[in-house]
């Protein structure tokens, strides 16, 4: 496996210099103000990704006032207590995308911001996950969550700024070509494996898990 170093000097070359990758290499937000985000927020940031798999972006974002007023601003509470008669007025509404499922993903996750409460809440839990554990909090969001698997819920947490690494194709294709996995990570111990090669590189380096993953992207 190449040093971060070597990687960087790698994604450099094919980006302009030194100057320019860094000029493209987004830097996560302090655990401190993440965790002034408030709950709605996050639970936004996760719906929108979740609504945006499977769609191009732009049909989300065109929609997304009207799917935040659909939804009553992401307020967990409300989303938590969704019944089946707003759900029918939902599954009706234009202002939002109508897939069932899409939509029951907003209340159970709101009821998992809920469930995390008692452990100081969800923008707190997301906010001070160490990142030598980033696999952890994914693997949280997968088992506990709804449609949070694949990539959904890194592109969430990056969205609002958490420390995280998240498995493009690119970032695939470099973490394959250092030996670190030899197929997408798919399993739970080749989630493990990516994490320890970045918990290294993050040694080496004393650099973000977010530096390191667009730095492993752009060296492809």
């Amino acid at each position: 496996m190449r040093s971060y170093a070597e990687i960087h000097a790698i994604a450099a070359a094919r980006h302009g210099g030194d100057e320019a990758l860094e000029s493209r290499l987004t830097r996560p937000l302090p655990p401190s103000d993440l965790a002034q985000i408030p709950e709605d927020r996050w639970l936004a940031a996760f719906c929108r990704t979740i609504f945006a798999a499977g769609l191009n972006w732009t049909v989300v974002e065109k929609k997304w006032d009207g799917i935040e007023a659909a939804f009553r601003g992401f307020d967990v509470n409300a989303c938590a207590m969704m019944d089946d008669v707003w759900l029918d007025a939902l599954l009706a509404d234009t202002r939002v995308i109508r897939s069932g499922a899409k939509i029951t993903a907003v209340r159970d996750n709101a009821v998992l911001f809920q469930d995390l409460r008692p452990q100081g809440g969800a923008p707190a839990v997301f906010a001070d996950w160490p990142s030598t554990d980033f696999a952890g909090l994914l693997d949280l969001l997968k088992s506990r969550g709804a449609r949070l698997g694949g990539n959904t819920a890194a592109y969430a947490l990056r969205s609002l700024g958490r420390d995280s690494y998240i498995l493009s194709g690119d970032v695939t294709a470099r973490l394959i070509a250092e030996g670190v996995i030899d197929k997408p990570a798919s399993s739970k111990s080749a989630r493990r494996a990516v994490q320890a090669a970045f918990n290294i590189w993050m040694d080496q380096s004393g650099r973000s898990l977010t530096e390191i993953s667009r730095t492993l992207a752009f060296s492809i």
